[in-house]
Order: structure tokens, then C-alpha cells, then sequence
């Protein structure tokens, strides 16, 4: 084990918390659920995961004033910044590569404490996601971080020490760790791991907040018995699911809400016989579905398979659940990353599917009223002829849309993209490993009828009529976020960060941050001051084939580097 530097100080701490705001000490469920405009409480803003934020000092009117107010340096980003930060009590939150916490002033970027967890060098370098982090969670006066080898942590919002850590996951064995945020509810930390190309079974951990003792554990992959008689020849031993991106919080039905990723390996040579015959007969339960699980027992609630037997990697652990109500009903909106926008009611039963991106051919449709696929795909070993769409990258992708209460419009990025395939016939893979269980070759290309190309569409959120559009030459990969100023952020690929009209989509304001965008933007407010804060920093899997593919500017873009970026007006 190596020890890493650690930056904690308490002379300096206490320093500085005597001329900082008051730190986060009251974060809990209710305060969570409320919403309160000044902060940012959890991945997406609040258990509604709207992604948007109550505050109008910024607004249309004077979005031409915007400008740096503070830049934030995390260090060591290999392979960018893809965190989402929070903010509470006028302090901001994130993470840096190799799961690094920061405890800023939300004013002036002071550093209040940071935390950098001691790890084994040898092991992050055999890992194939790493070591770029996601970001945090905050409840009961503390900061929950995953890290990369296995453990989640809890660390004292005041000074970052550490209250406790445990471990979840044998990293060394299974070379995977935890990538995304966690969430709090109800004294509960909850977490996914990686895992959809290792021999894993995709534990879903929860974890009592003020103890660190393991509550639950919910497996993914043939996690009941109904699940286990979906994956023929026992091949739930290829694993896969991994409920790698945070979900939400249900408090009218006491019920976390989830997504979870592709079975392995990702591509299979079953053909239309996939139900027998392959690498995983079978419907592969509950990878690549949205579950609802008891918070207090783990015990699975409801579920919906949004890809039976995926053999595409277009898994359902990426995108938000946004909860909303139209006509007196209550709704959960989650988009695929396949390219489709799921609107089920809170039992997660299907009541609309619509269509985002238009370059789709993995499957002819998705049935709206009963979300079965039509026309599915399904490959033999060997080349495929005509190129499959979306990309591996999806044409939805990890990064938060954003729904404004106030437009009625729900803001989310779509990516225009296609791929050329080589299935392979592979022996299963039961055992850990280091690298992916993909089980095919292949390269992106254009979509048959024109050029790869990215957009941020304005919808309505329930039936999918779209209101305007913005094109990028590029898919953007960082998060959009869009607020009560009428404002709508998106931070671009190139390293532009825009801001549009929430109307009407005209471009009112932009500035270049330097590098590519892959992760967070939020809005918080300091002493009635307003702020919007950005990470930057591009590089990770999805970030990697922009080099060879597009060249121009990311020919030179670096991948080990990031910031911080803070805007208000002056």
C-alpha cells in the first residue's frame, strides 16, 4: 500500500472554518425532499432529481455579466473531472480522480479541508475504470465517498476525518470499485457498484449513515429465484448489472429507485435464439432494469427490464429518475441509454416510452403502452453489415438532463452516433479479471443518412413533443442544468460552456473553460449570492474516442488534467 499525501491539517481547519459559513450539518431526508433554493443536497439537486435550481439572481436579463469568481485546482486528474458537486450552508463539495473530497468556501474557493484516501497504486493501475470519481453524498454531518478499492467512507463534514469506512467490495479479486455517488435517505447510504463486463453479481450496498455497518446488500445478476431461472446454464456466472450511477428516494412508498447495467459480455452470439442458446440465455434479470427496493430491508419492491437479454450495452444504470405529476398522477421519467425516455407511474409500471435520438436501429421501436421491444436485433458471431445504432456510448449517456418546473420542459442531451461491429464467439468468463467481457470488436461510425453530431432537445417530458433543439458538432458529455433565471447551461465537449434561453433555446452567453466538460454543473447561493459552479477536464472511456475520431481541438485536448470553474455576476 502506498500512502498518499493527505491534506488535513487541523490548525489550518480550524482556521478556516472560523471565517467560513456554516457547514453542512443538518443535511437529512426531509431537508433533502424540501429542496431549499441556496443548496445542492444530492446528486441531482433533490430526491425529485429535477436538476434545477429555484435561483433567478442569474438570469436572461443579465447573463452577459457572468464571470469567473473563483477556479478550483483538485490536482492529479487522470482522466479528467467527472464529478457532481453539492453544496450546503454556503460550502461546496466534490471529488478529483482517485476519489479525492474537497470542502471549499462556496464564496471564495478557500479550502476548508480535503481528503485523500490512502490507496494501492498497483491495483488502480490494473483497473479499467478508474480512477476518475463521480462525486459525493451528505447527510447527518458527514460526506460519503466511494472509493476505488472496494470501501465507502464516511467522512466529518467539519474537517474531513474520518468517522468511519467500510468495505464492500474484494477489489483485488474482482478489480472493480465504486465509481459513482453514493445517496443518503433515511439514515441509509446507498451505493452500486461497477460491473457490467466482470464476473461480479452488481451489489447494490446499503449502509447505516452514522455507523458504517452494512445494512443490505441487493445483487443484480439472479439476485431471486425468479431472476436465477432467467440465466440459463448458470451463466449468472458471467455477471454483469451494476447499479453504477446514483438513483433516488421514494418517501411516499419508502422505496429506493435504481437502474442497472448490461449483462456480460456485452455482445452475444445467440441470434434470434437468445432466449436458449449463447453466451447467457435468457432474459438476464435485473440487468439493464429500473427496481425499486424496500430502503429499510433491500427487498425487491418492483421492476422493469428495459432490455430484455441487452445484447447491445445500452444499459439503464445511466440517466435520472425524475418524479413529477401531470393531471394528478405521479410519474417517474427515466431515459436509456439506447436512446429511449421511460415514463413509468412509482410502481414502475409503464405508461409512456418516446423516442429521443433519431439514429436508432438496435431495435424498430419500444411498444409505449407495455415498453416490450419491437423488431429487436440480435447477432451471430462475425461481422455485422449494416452498422448498429446508437454507438456504444448510447445515444443517451451518463450525464444529468434537467426538467424546469417553471417551463414545463425537460432539457436532455442526445448523441446522434452509430458503430461497426464484430461479434466474437468467447469462452464465458466466470472468473475475475482484469479487462472488459465484450465479446466483439468495433468502431464508431456516422449514422447511415449523415454526420455524428450531438443535441440539446427541450421537451415535454412525459409525451416527448419536442419544443426546439441545439446542435453540436461533437456530443456534449457534461451535465445540463437549467434554472428559475430561465436559463438553460450546457457545458460542451470543446470546453464551451453555453447558456441558452429556457424558451425559446437561443444562445445568450459563452465562455470557454479551457478543456472538455464530462460532469457536473450545479447552482447555489452564498450570502444571497447566486453561483454557478462547473468541473472541467475531459478523458475517461467515452472521452477517449473523441481524439481519433473527430481530431480538430481534442487532438491536443489534455486527459490528466481539471478544474473547478465558479461563475456569478459581478
Amino acid at each position: 500500500m502506498k500512502k498518499q499525501w493527505r491534506y488535513s491539517g487541523l490548525p489550518l481547519v480550524a482556521a478556516v472554518l472560523a471565517m467560513s459559513p456554516a457547514l453542512a450539518q443538518s443535511v437529512d431526508t426531509a431537508r433533502i425532499e424540501s429542496a431549499g433554493q441556496n443548496d445542492w443536497l444530492t446528486y441531482h439537486g433533490s430526491y425529485k432529481s429535477h436538476h434545477y435550481s429555484p435561483l433567478a439572481q442569474i438570469n436572461a436579463n443579465n447573463i452577459g455579466n457572468l464571470s469567473v469568481a473563483w477556479i478550483h485546482i483538485p490536482g492529479r486528474s487522470t482522466r479528467g473531472v467527472q464529478s457532481m458537486p453539492l453544496a450546503a450552508d454556503g460550502v461546496l463539495y466534490y471529488t478529483g480522480s482517485y476519489s479525492r473530497v474537497f470542502a471549499l468556501n462556496g464564496a471564495t474557493g478557500e479550502v476548508i479541508w480535503s481528503h485523500f484516501p490512502e490507496l494501492d497504486e498497483g491495483l488502480i493501475a490494473r483497473q479499467t475504470h478508474s480512477p476518475y470519481n463521480r462525486g459525493v453524498a451528505l447527510g447527518e454531518g458527514k460526506v460519503f465517498v466511494g472509493t476505488m478499492d472496494g470501501r465507502l467512507l464516511g467522512l466529518d463534514a467539519k474537517t474531513g476525518k474520518v468517522m468511519w469506512e467500510t468495505k464492500l467490495i474484494d477489489s483485488q479479486k474482482l478489480t472493480v470499485g465504486f465509481t459513482g455517488a453514493p445517496l443518503y435517505a433515511k439514515g441509509t447510504v446507498i451505493i452500486g457498484s461497477q460491473g457490467g463486463e466482470w464476473p461480479g453479481r452488481g451489489p447494490i450496498f446499503a449502509v447505516d449513515a452514522t455507523t458504517g455497518k452494512k445494512k443490505w446488500e441487493f445483487l443484480t445478476v439472479a439476485g431471486t429465484d425468479e431472476a436465477m431461472k432467467t440465466w440459463g446454464n448458470d451463466s449468472w456466472r458471467t455477471g454483469g448489472g451494476g447499479g453504477w450511477m446514483p438513483g433516488t428516494y421514494d418517501s411516499e412508498t419508502n422505496s429506493v429507485l435504481w437502474g442497472t447495467a448490461n449483462p456480460a459480455p456485452l455482445y452475444d452470439w445467440s441470434g434470434a435464439d437468445y432466449k436458449t442458446q449463447g453466451a447467457r440465455p435468457g432474459d438476464n434479470l435485473y440487468t439493464s432494469s429500473v427496481i425499486a427496493l424496500d430502503i429499510d430491508t433491500g427487498k425487491l419492491k418492483s421492476y422493469h427490464q428495459e432490455l430484455p437479454h441487452d445484447a447491445w450495452d445500452f444499459d439503464s444504470s445511466v440517466g435520472e429518475f425524475v418524479m413529477l405529476e401531470r393531471n394528478g398522477e405521479k410519474l417517474v421519467v427515466h431515459p436509456n441509454k439506447g436512446g429511449f425516455v421511460f415514463v413509468y407511474d412509482r410502481n414502475l409500471g409503464v405508461k409512456n416510452v418516446w423516442r429521443l435520438v433519431e439514429n436508432i436501429n438496435f431495435v424498430k421501436d419500444i411498444d409505449p403502452k407495455t415498453g416490450a421491444l419491437i423488431g429487436r436485433r440480435d447477432f451471430s458471431a462475425g461481422k455485422v453489415t449494416e452498422p448498429l445504432c446508437p454507438f456504444i456510448g448510447g445515444g443517451i449517456s451518463w450525464n444529468a438532463g434537467s426538467y424546469s418546473p417553471k417551463t414545463g420542459l425537460y432539457y436532455k442531451i442526445g448523441q446522434e452516433w452509430c458503430m461497426t461491429l464484430d461479434v466474437q464467439k468467447t469462452t464465458p468468463v466466470t472468473t475475475p479479471q482484469a479487462q472488459l467481457n465484450i465479446g466483439a470488436d468495433f468502431k464508431m461510425a456516422p449514422p447511415p443518412n449523415g454526420e455524428i453530431y450531438g443535441h440539446l432537445d427541450a421537451r415535454d417530458p412525459i409525451t416527448g413533443a419536442k419544443k426546439w433543439e441545439i446542435r453540436y458538432p461533437e456530443p456534449p458529455l457534461g451535465s445540463v442544468l437549467s434554472t428559475a433565471g430561465n436559463l438553460v447551461f450546457v457545458p460542451d465537449s470543446r470546453g464551451i460552456l453555453h447558456a441558452y434561453d429556457a424558451e425559446t433555446g437561443a444562445e445568450l452567453w459563452s465562455r470557454n473553460n479551457g478543456t472538455g466538460h464530462q460532469g457536473g454543473i450545479i447552482s447555489y447561493a452564498v450570502n444571497g449570492k447566486q453561483f454557478i459552479a462547473v468541473t472541467a477536464g475531459f478523458g475517461g472511456m467515452l472521452a477517449d474516442e473523441y481524439a481519433p475520431n473527430f481530431g480538430g481541438v481534442y487532438k491536443s485536448m489534455p486527459r490528466d488534467d481539471g478544474a473547478l470553474i465558479v461563475y456569478s455576476v459581478k
